[in-house]
């Protein structure tokens, strides 16, 4: 394969990801995950960022997201997106149901790896809202790459090329959130 077709495989991957991510600031609010619980050093375990709403709504959306990639694939649009991962999954290779499978993996992991990325920064003494270069655009994307991992082969070239790709695709996302008013802050 081409650069360019991994990097595109290694972005259209990653849609359902993005999506998630992005979608759980607009779906969250309520109950924070942790239960304002907090940890052994007095701070809390995860904050209030990071919420029930958020979770099931970012994720869920990866997941439709996901069947509709999976949907386009099996009506020969896109059709890479799942040459990509079939050798995992070939009872259902190329479906919505893939497409479903995938979505939640990638919906869900990149809002774990979220998660975990706060309980890091708290257990740093970082306050919510204050920027960790790198780990605050990466955690989503490492925790979904290992969750959708169980069912795609990736390379090592889409590794690397999503991660860096992801860092200024996230940059770029927040500027946008932070533009339009729906985040305070522009990181």
């Amino acid at each position: 394969m081409d650069v360019i077709t991994i990097i595109v495989y290694s972005v259209y991957l990653m849609i359902p990801a993005y999506f998630a991510n992005g979608s759980a600031l607009v779906f969250g609010g309520g109950t924070p995950i942790d239960f304002g619980k907090y940890a052994w050093d007095g701070r809390r375990l995860i904050g209030d960022g990071c919420t029930w709403r958020g979770l099931i709504g970012g994720g869920l959306l990866g997941m439709i997201v996901g069947g509709i990639l999976g949907f386009l694939s099996e009506h020969g649009i896109a059709t890479y997106y799942f040459n990509l991962s079939a050798s995992k999954i070939t009872l259902v290779s190329g479906s919505i149901i893939q497409g479903l499978l995938i979505g939640l993996l990638l919906g869900f992991g990149a809002l774990i790896g979220d998660a975990i990325g706060s309980f890091i920064k708290r257990r740093l003494n970082i306050e919510r809202g204050k920027p960790v270069p790198l780990l605050d655009q990466l955690d989503f994307v490492v925790f979904a790459l290992l969750f959708v991992s169980l069912l795609v082969n990736l390379s090592w070239e889409m590794i690397i090329i999503i991660l860096f790709i992801s860092i200024f695709l996230h940059l770029g996302a927040n500027m946008f959130a932070y533009a339009i008013k729906i985040k305070d802050v522009w990181y």
